[in-house]
């Protein structure tokens, strides 16, 4: 296997946006992408497109060329990646195999979801379908509701406090109030947090992430070629995805997620680095308890110190070991095709020294995190200047 660098990013403003497509949001970062990495689309070789339900959310199958199509990407393999809220970052993990391997130099991943066109009841019922539906959805759970199951048990086991899942909320609302693309630029308190409406106990408004629209880009190619293309190439040092089972029944702790263990373990080999090197992360923060858990389960932190830490200013900027500076999901939105390639470009900000009011003072290894489901998919990324 070959070194591959990220070459290009590029990304929309999440929000909402009534007035795009999911194939003009789409075609907007990637423009914007090939524009950054001093590409043309005639040199793109391969195109990746994650996306987890464009079919039910707008009505439109079919994507992968459809979007090409917008970007002037002719005749090349164009191909939907599928992860739930992995979909984006499944989609970078087979474009980087696909370089690394020779198959291909230059190729171009877009994730993008159009969320907003539905309303809110339907688009639970669209995200849940990414759970079990035979057994937990025809019962009646939706995500709220089991990653509450998941946050009261972590509760049980650890005594993990609302305060600790509050702290997180409070701390990605901070970071994505200096991030001028996020879907929520304003600061919260804790007892803001703490008094929010409840979703799912314990989870609040505040625990939960955003229903946006929006996309993100990167253009990836053999790290001997990627000065043609960029200055400040990204290093890929470690890319790695795994699975688990769907159901929360069928885990035998609800509390860690093996998929997330496997993939990062396999990330961290390749990459040669333990979990104390990496300067900075974007965590998979779809609910507050997800970012907690997500940092035991990458071995930031000892299994159940998640909150406390969190609590203590571990994962702020000025933390230890700052966590989602773009605000994360929570924040920055969670267009969910196009959350995993999001992190990708947010980290790249960093690392290049692009962030603006979050730049970190040292940023040279960044982690991406991009859980699908309850757990039963995870990319991680690690990436380094």
């Amino acid at each position: 296997m070959r070194p591959v660098s990220i070459i290009g990013a590029g990304k929309t403003p999440f929000g909402v946006f009534p007035d795009k497509s999911l194939r003009d949001l789409a075609a907007e970062a990637g423009s914007k992408c090939l524009k950054n990495g001093s590409a043309s689309p005639v040199q793109v070789e391969a195109f990746y497109l994650g996306n987890f339900a464009g079919p039910a959310f707008v009505g439109q199958n079919h994507l992968a060329p459809y979007v090409g199509a917008a970007l002037g990407l002719e005749g090349v393999p164009a191909t939907r990646i599928e992860a739930a809220c992995a979909s984006s970052g499944s989609a970078f993990f087979h474009a980087w195999t696909a370089v690394a391997s020779g198959a291909y130099d230059i190729v171009l991943v877009v994730g993008v979801e159009k969320m907003t066109s539905q309303p809110t009841a339907r688009v639970t019922d669209i995200l849940a379908s990414a759970g079990e539906v035979d057994g937990e959805v025809r019962a009646g759970a939706t995500f709220p509701s089991l990653f509450a199951m998941i946050a009261r048990r972590h509760m049980h086991q650890f005594g993990t406090r609302r305060e600790h899942l509050a702290a997180v909320a409070v701390k990605n609302h901070a970071n994505g109030a200096k991030n001028p693309e996020a879907h929520m630029r304003r600061a919260i308190t804790l007892e803001q947090a703490l008094n929010g409406r409840m979703i799912a106990d314990p989870l609040t408004l505040y625990d939960c992430s955003l229903v946006s629209d929006g996309a993100a880009a990167v253009l990836l190619g053999p790290t001997e070629r990627a000065a043609e293309f960029s200055p400040r190439p990204i290093r890929v040092l470690g890319a790695a995805q795994a699975s688990d089972r769907l159901a929360l029944a069928e885990k035998e702790d609800i509390t860690t997620f093996p998929a997330v263990r496997k993939a990062a373990g396999k990330a961290f080999q390749m990459a040669g680095v333990k979990p104390e090197e990496i300067d900075l992360a974007e965590l998979h923060d779809c609910f507050t308890i997800a970012e907690i858990i997500a940092m035991e389960d990458l071995g930031f932190v000892p299994r159940g110190e998640g909150g406390p830490a969190s609590a203590a200013g571990f994962s702020s900027l000025e933390g230890e070991k700052p966590i989602n500076t773009s605000g994360g999901l929570k924040s920055k939105g969670h267009p969910v095709g196009a959350t995993g390639v999001g992190q990708l470009c947010d980290l790249a900000l960093q690392l290049r020294c692009e962030a603006g009011e979050r730049q970190l003072a040292r940023a040279n290894l960044g982690l991406a995190q991009n859980l699908g489901g309850s757990g039963a998919t995870c990319v991680v990324t690690i990436l380094g200047r």
